[in-house]
């Protein structure tokens, strides 16, 4: 699979910050082989992962496929915001991500995210107004290697009009919010995505992130071919 310890990065939730020291220590302990041999495990049942991410070493959580709906708090504004929270496995992650956009309109904006050459949860977000929607999906598309494997690459589209956002994060998986997700949850249940409410995902506990120079590269490339400036 080619997985490097070099190129692993332990990430943790914000709350999950004052006990990363022994998070962290539960890989350090492992012998290459112990860490080979978790790191090539990707499938759990019927449920793969892709390459870029890895469940911790205990399996404190099983990966699986699912969704939840969730509230994301709004401090500025002071509101509650709906959230749908999904898994989904590896061959069906990417056709269940193009077609949660579709409810978003034939315009909208897009963000694109990179921790490559961060530490310690540290990201860069780079910013897209206004993209027709079918030259996005065709964009996106040609980088699916990118955005289904790299564990430090993630994207967002959104409808500031509605508002509406989808996202395929760092960890792969699918994040809706919004205030009316009827549609995206009917798009979940067509793409063999069931609501269970009990699902626990792999950010909620310890878990490790992969990349490599080439992702590093592609990221670069997708950022040119939707016009953002800034470098990584």
């Amino acid at each position: 699979m080619g997985f490097l310890k070099s190129f692993f990065t332990n990430v943790f939730d914000e709350e999950q910050q004052s006990v990363a020291d022994r998070m962290v220590s539960s890989f350090d302990a492992l012998s290459e082989e112990e860490l080979e041999s978790h790191l090539g495990v990707s499938r759990y049942g019927e449920f793969e992962l892709t390459d870029a991410v890895r469940p911790s070493y205990s399996l404190d959580i099983v990966p699986r496929a699912g969704f939840r709906h969730d509230v994301y708090r709004d401090e500025e504004s002071r509101s509650d915001v709906p959230v749908l929270m999904a898994a989904t496995t590896k061959r069906r992650l990417m056709d269940t991500f193009m077609d949660l956009l579709e409810p978003l309109g034939p315009v909208v904006d897009v963000v694109i995210e990179t921790s490559h050459g961060h530490s310690g949860g540290g990201h860069t977000d780079l910013y897209r107004e206004h993209i027709d929607m079918p030259i996005l999906q065709s964009i996106l598309w040609d980088y699916e290697d990118l955005l289904t494997n790299d564990g430090c690459t993630g994207v967002a589209v959104l409808n500031p009009r509605t508002p509406q956002e989808v996202q395929l994060d760092e960890h792969k998986l699918l994040i809706v919010y919004g205030s009316d997700l009827r549609k995206f949850e009917s798009v979940l249940i067509d793409h063999h995505v069931d609501c269970d409410e009990q699902l626990r995902f792999i950010t909620e506990a310890e878990h490790v992130h992969s990349t490599t120079d080439r992702y590093i590269q592609e990221f670069e490339e997708l950022k040119m071919r939707l016009g953002m400036d800034g470098g990584v």
